[in-house]
């Protein structure tokens, strides 16, 4: 079994939807005791997000493995100081809340770092710390179209359109981790805690690096190209008789293999196909010429020719497709588990392997409250205290088994 480098961190876990949660997800995978804090009444509210399978939320259980489940309502002065002592012992704080709600409950940095010198306090907003917008909550689309991707995404013909995935929230969480782990090699050395801030538009702006830099430099405005890039044409999806392909071929020996393997051998010459500045500039003469001739091969028809002739390509996969093709099973990040609730359920491992051994999956998502007793416990709490903070309605546990 892999080795794990954060197994003697503890990580508290204040957050919600998905930039935090798959951050810490990512340090747990690294074997971090990952604490998640919830709020009582029903938790994270990724928890009740779709597709709901026998009464699980595939969402919530994609960012949440390798963690503990902790309720408490810390605003409560019984549970803030539960919440005090969860820290003091923790190696690690992660939140992104309302921006200022924490510290309004009484935990900005500067007590934190009294109450845990130690402490790697990482905030995570969705404008950045500073700036008319920073006291704003956002959410991944938002800070997609804010920062240019809305504008660039989508058919030339037809409405922007959102990159269907949360990138802004999946990417700002690795930044998360990979601060974390730089963070604690500081530590090493300093024997101090680091208050680390990151936001989803800071995220999104490195998404946008280049065409920003280009645009800064005095380049006109990117048009939205559906599927296109560019810099290079052809780029892009092109139909076939019953579905499409995408392929790409970035130089003249490209080119003339891809119009060799379509049969298309009659666009050699033009003036307009010459070489890729000519073909960027005539990007739809291009992509239409190109279009109708890959149209009269199947999707089958046209990998192999490709394939023969040496052009990157590669069929415009579903989901579906995904799941059961021979390159992605081969590769075993995607794997099937045993869960006490979900049926058929699947996990995609976090995309690194060591010695060709992907990180452990050791815990499925924890249901709501399940180790709020353990955890209490091991902060000292004796069985009788935590009885009578349940009994409060100070804390949640989900079950008389999970109290120590």
């Amino acid at each position: 079994m892999t080795a794990h480098s954060l197994d003697d961190i503890r990580v508290v876990e204040i957050g919600t939807s998905i930039a935090v949660p798959y951050g810490c997800q990512i340090l747990g995978d690294f074997g971090a005791e990952v604490i998640k804090v919830e709020r009582r009444g029903g938790g994270d509210e990724a928890r009740r997000w779709a597709p709901v399978r026998d009464g699980v939320s595939v969402t919530f259980l994609a960012f949440n493995r390798n963690k503990k489940s902790v309720v408490v309502d810390y605003k409560d002065t019984r549970g803030k100081k539960v919440l005090e002592n969860l820290i003091a012992s923790a190696d690690v704080l992660v939140q992104n809340l309302r921006p200022g709600a924490l510290a309004a409950a009484g935990f900005d940095w500067d007590w934190l770092h009294e109450l845990n010198p130690r402490l790697i306090y990482v905030e995570m907003t969705g404008y950045g710390r500073t700036g008319p917008r920073h006291l704003q909550p956002a959410y991944d689309a938002m800070l997609q179209a804010y920062s240019g991707v809305v504008a660039m995404t989508g058919s030339d013909d037809g409405p922007p359109a959102r990159v269907p995935l949360s990138m802004m929230d999946m990417s700002t969480g690795m930044w998360l981790a990979l601060g974390v782990f730089e963070a604690l090699r500081r530590r090493e050395r300093t024997g101090e805690g680091v208050h680390i801030e990151v936001s989803l538009l800071q995220s999104a702006l490195a998404w946008v690096a280049a065409p920003l830099m280009g645009v800064a430099a005095g380049e006109p405005v990117p048009e939205r190209l559906g599927s296109g890039f560019r810099g290079n044409v052809p780029n892009g999806a092109f139909p076939t008789s019953d579905g499409y392909i995408f392929l790409s071929a970035g130089n003249n020996d490209t080119f003339h293999r891809l119009l060799d393997a379509i049969e298309a051998t009659e666009l050699v010459g033009e003036p307009d196909f010459e070489d890729n500045l000519a073909r960027v500039k005539n990007r739809r003469l291009v992509n239409e010429r190109l279009g109708a001739a890959t149209s009269r091969f199947t999707t089958d028809e046209l990998v192999k020719r490709l394939e023969v002739a040496g052009v990157p390509h590669s069929a415009v996969h579903t989901l579906d497709q995904v799941l059961t093709d021979p390159q992605v099973q081969a590769l075993g990040q995607v794997m099937a588990v045993e869960h006490p609730a979900l049926r058929n359920m699947t996990v995609v491992n976090t995309p690194i392997t060591f010695d060709g051994e992907y990180l452990a999956h050791r815990s499925h998502a924890p249901e709501l409250g399940a180790d709020t007793g353990d955890v209490l416990g091991s902060l000292g709490l004796a069985t009788e205290e935590i009885d009578a903070l349940i009994e409060a309605g100070v804390i949640q546990a989900a079950r008389e088994g999970d109290r120590p």
